[in-house]
């Protein structure tokens, strides 16, 4: 038994929950997938897979064993890569995880330009507006929008978020458009977004000509989406202070309306992120390199980083 192949068969049948769509995926017979993950449990002593007739699932020595693994083989890929010159033609999969509207306005329309330069990379994408742990998910990269926290990823600033002031034309027509950030504290309704983090809502400051102003609202609408912000300013319901990555269609579409654009929101830094194990991955490399490159092709969206 080659115990690599046991192995890459193994993490194949926990990713994909059964012995028949690993041994699919592998292009290889379904009893071949059965007898070397039962060889590999039988050298290693262990259960590592509870099987049913119509799942499987893994043990907690399995689970254990299929996180060193994913490493373990990582980290022979990239091996063999920088011996046989694969730098230049990466393969393999790739998983990432990015922020549901991001995804949705920048990075996923032009995904077809990413696996057109590299189509050996088989992509696995998770989209959410709550950060996973990509240590224990066994991420390769991700974006995040904000001040980073975990100190354990390794962390490149590929950007800026800007920052809009926004409402529907119909809330501006009832209540109005403030001259003044000020106003909005005393009139008007703000949609929050909430921290992911701490659950708190995200500081809002205004400035221009040397002048700062806290946005708080007289009402506030708290939110932990932020397309959900956006459709709760769409439905008329208050105004929304998001990135315009978010609001740039809706406000090409007409949906939403810009007010106080010579007030100026701190834009938010996007990052990519990843673990210390996969800072050597030509696979994160180049989609790290992609990334900074889309982000200047989208400059009202999303400001690039020139240090």
């Amino acid at each position: 038994m080659d115990k690599f192949d046991a192995m890459r068969i193994f993490v194949r049948v926990v990713e994909s929950g059964t012995f028949t769509k690993a041994a699919e995926t592998l292009n290889i017979q379904k009893p071949t997938v059965t007898r070397l993950v039962q060889l590999l449990e039988d050298e290693l002593a262990t259960k590592l897979l509870n099987r049913t007739t119509r799942r499987v699932t893994v043990t907690p020595d399995g689970a254990a064993y299929y996180d060193r693994a994913v490493r373990l083989l990582a980290d022979l890929e990239e091996l063999e890569n920088s011996m046989t010159g694969v730098k230049a033609n990466p393969k393999g999969r790739l998983r990432i995880d990015l922020p549901r509207p991001l995804a949705h306005s920048v990075v996923v329309p032009a995904l077809p330009d990413f696996l057109a330069r590299y189509p050996d990379i088989d992509l696995e994408i998770g989209a959410s507006d709550t950060p996973v742990d990509l240590i224990a998910d066994n991420v390769d990269c991700a974006l995040r929008i904000g001040t980073l926290t975990d100190q354990l990823l390794v962390a490149r600033r590929v950007g800026f978020s800007h920052m809009g002031i926004c409402a529907s034309p119909g809330y501006w027509k009832r209540h109005g458009k403030p001259a003044h950030p000020g106003e909005i504290n005393v009139h008007h309704t703000v949609i929050h977004m909430i921290s992911a983090r701490t659950a708190k809502p995200f500081p809002l400051v205004a400035h221009h000509d040397g002048e700062s102003v806290d946005i708080q609202g007289k009402r506030t609408i708290l939110c932990n989406d932020v397309s959900t912000c956006a459709d709760l300013a769409k439905a008329g319901l208050g105004i929304v202070i998001c990135g315009t990555f978010m609001t740039a269609p809706l406000v090409a579409s007409g949906e939403l309306k810009i007010c106080l654009e010579a007030w100026k929101i701190p834009p938010m830094p996007v990052s990519v992120v990843y673990p210390p194990n996969r800072h050597l991955s030509t696979k994160v490399r180049v989609f790290v390199d992609w990334i900074v490159e889309l982000f200047a092709a989208h400059p009202s969206q999303v400001k690039p980083d020139n240090g």
